[in-house]
């Protein structure tokens, strides 16, 4: 296990650093086993990474056709709605790169009736795309899973005093955001999967995550983002986030 954190000048500078990781991820996955499984992230910096990987060079870098995507969280909405995750996601990269298949993207169904089924129902498409039981001890091997981070030290739609947080059984759950944040019904990745990845990649930006960063570099296992543990996990960050002098 392994755990780095990179420091960048500016949210510009962070998106690239990430579009080029998620590039080299993809090359790689595709190399050595034929296909690149990717966890889309949620929050302020995918509109920033997105356009880049969208485009040249970055679009003819990788064979998109043999890529899966997947959301590591969504909220509980249609997916037309801005707030939704996955909309942005169609809107900037999957409508924009060549060749992807159609039952390579696995939309997660938040806005479903029955959230907890939908979760269930999510849980087995994971299992049917990774070729695994859905009920297996063996949990699907993420390539890349990429994360961002809020000021409170949540990850995913994994909350601070969430019980969702303890969940070790299944993969997908259906959970909700304290009071006050945008859109309270959530679905997301549980812990177990994120940390079976073969790779994280966190990008944050923004100096309200300062403190966060802290408790995370300490090495405290206090708030969500601290208890991801993958194989390898890549911390992006600029420099308001990481605090340092002269940052803007």
């Amino acid at each position: 296990m392994s755990r780095r954190f990179v420091v960048l000048t500016t949210p510009a500078e962070a998106a690239i650093a990430a579009a080029d990781r998620i590039v080299a991820a993809a090359r790689n996955a595709i190399r050595r086993r034929g296909r690149f499984f990717l966890a889309l992230s949620g929050g302020s910096t995918p509109p920033l990474v997105y356009p880049l990987l969208a485009a040249s060079p970055r679009e003819e870098a990788v064979d998109w056709s043999r890529a899966d995507f997947f959301l590591g969280d969504e909220r509980g909405v249609a997916p037309d709605h801005p707030e939704s995750n996955f909309g942005v996601a169609r809107q900037l990269l999957l409508d924009q790169l060549p060749g992807i298949r159609s039952a390579a993207i696995h939309r997660m169904p938040a806005d479903a009736a029955d959230p907890d089924a939908a979760a269930a129902d999510y849980q087995a498409e994971l299992a049917r795309a990774f070729d695994v039981a859905p009920d297996s001890r063996r949990l699907p091997a993420f390539d890349l899973i990429w994360l961002g981070m809020g000021s409170d030290g949540h990850t995913a739609s994994l909350f601070p005093g969430s019980s969702s947080l303890r969940e070790r059984r299944r993969w997908v759950v259906a959970t909700a955001a304290p009071a006050g944040m945008a859109v309270a019904r959530r679905m997301t990745l549980t812990l177990p999967v994120i940390n079976a990845a073969r790779a994280v990649l966190f990008v944050v930006t923004g100096a309200d995550k300062q403190p966060a960063l802290r408790s995370v570099r300490s090495g405290s296992r206090e708030l969500p983002a601290g208890r991801v543990r993958a194989r390898s996990t890549l911390w992006l960050v600029d420099a308001a986030t990481a605090g340092e002098v002269g940052a803007s």
